[in-house]
């Protein structure tokens, strides 16, 4: 696709004027919240936190060009990250914990959110790249048109750990462009472990189901940029914990053979919670790597980035 061919999915919605209708259906889910599929069930709205501990305005912990992210949205500008605050997954081994876990951010106001995306664009950002926003979606929608009246146009990009409802998704049908959410586990137990989510592998199989209805496969412009799609990451753990080929037989026969995936190599014990004498203690091993690469491409995924 060229660029001067792409138009982000959510200047046609604004212009639609579907956003008043989106945003006051998105913010309803914070009064028993519903947002994630955990469904803690607390008023957001009036101040009530659930396992998430986000509230009724954003928490960001920072926002800037980003330039180790896939080169895919990369580019020559940088990928425009906003790195969202909390996170409705309790990875032991999560490698943001200061952000995930101890809460590293601040209480933002809405116009202040969209200020931020505009800002980034203005920076030369090919994209705005939300981190962590599972939990935060009713804010990004409520933000958005803010941002579109000061000009907004570049790609939205959705980056997720892939615990995610598939009724929340829909809000964000014509409002994201890139979807690029983890593949974590195949397994109920390892998720449970883990990440303090035995539904886990279930979740993301729906969610990226959902997420490629609504993009389909990665699309990139004349210079190797994304504007709309879907892209996978998996990060190898070691001992097979994060179920690679099952991960990728799941991605090649049920999503897409064309489906874009990063299988990442940088798993590193990080925080205080990972048990002594656990798998996780370790980094993993270059075999470790390679069996993964060689199993994605085994599996029939061809697409793939080696990060």
């Amino acid at each position: 696709m060229k660029r001067a061919d792409f138009r982000a999915a959510y200047l046609t919605t604004y212009e639609k004027g579907l956003f008043p209708a989106l945003i006051e259906k998105a913010s309803s889910l914070l009064t028993e919240c519903t947002v994630c599929p955990r469904r803690c069930g607390v008023d957001r709205i009036s101040g009530e936190t659930g396992f998430c501990r986000a509230g009724a305005f954003p928490v960001i912990s920072s926002y800037g060009p980003h330039f180790g992210e896939e080169s895919s949205l990369v580019g020559y500008g940088g990928s425009g990250t906003i790195f969202m605050t909390y996170c409705n997954l309790g990875c032991i081994f999560c490698q943001n914990y200061e952000i995930s876990r101890f809460g590293r951010g601040h209480r933002i106001s809405f116009e202040k959110f969209s200020a931020m995306m505009v800002a980034l664009e203005q920076r030369g950002c090919h994209n705005i790249n939300f981190v962590s926003p599972s939990h935060f979606v009713p804010h990004i929608i409520k933000a958005l048109p803010a941002g579109v009246e000061r000009g907004l146009t570049v790609p939205l990009v959705y980056n997720t750990g892939g615990y995610d409802s598939v009724e929340t998704l829909k809000l964000l049908d014509g409002i994201v462009d890139i979807y690029m959410p983890d593949f974590k586990y195949t397994r109920s137990d390892i998720a449970k472990e883990y990440s303090d989510a035995p539904d886990y592998p279930e979740v993301v199989k729906a969610a990226l189901r959902e997420m490629h209805r609504q993009t389909g496969d990665l699309d990139t412009d004349e210079d190797g940029i994304a504007v709309r799609g879907l892209l996978v990451r998996h990060l190898v753990l070691p001992e097979g914990l994060a179920g690679t080929r099952e991960a990728m037989r799941f991605l090649a026969a049920e999503i897409s053979p064309n489906t874009y995936v990063n299988i990442m190599a940088q798993y590193h014990p990080c925080g205080d919670l990972i048990p002594p004498g656990s798998p996780l203690s370790r980094r993993i091993t270059g075999k470790e790597f390679k069996d993964a690469v060689n199993m994605a491409k085994e599996e029939g995924i061809y697409r793939l980035d080696k990060g």
